[in-house]
């Protein structure tokens, strides 16, 4: 019921992407959510602009959740998301924005939870 949704700049192997897969699998703790029901979806090669200039390294990360993250949690994940895409993508913690958003209904498996 967490999905972590990332939209890159560059271009992202397959290796980076399992390396990217795996940490943020890790990170989700961080709100209190559990990987067994983490999904993740990566669109690399986008185009993102900040200030009115195109990024050549950036990326936007939306974090969606069923019920309303803690402040303290967000800012957990904010540091640990920040530190993965740095060190994996070599994006600067400036030219990256995450956002999270909580749910009130969450379907899946052909029901809400």
């Amino acid at each position: 019921m967490p999905y972590i949704d990332a939209k890159i700049t560059g271009t992202v192997t397959p290796a980076q992407r399992e390396t990217l897969k795996t940490q943020l699998g890790q990170a989700i703790s961080l709100l209190k959510k559990p990987e067994s029901f983490l999904m993740i979806g990566f669109q690399d090669q986008y185009d993102l602009y900040m200030g009115g200039k195109q990024l050549e390294k950036g990326a936007y990360v939306s974090v969606a959740m069923l019920g309303e993250p803690a402040r303290q949690d967000t800012e957990a994940m904010t540091a640990k998301v920040t530190e993965i895409f740095q060190q994996e993508l070599d994006i600067p913690p400036k030219n990256l924005y995450i956002s999270y958003q909580g749910i009130r209904d969450w379907g899946w498996n052909g029901k809400n939870f």
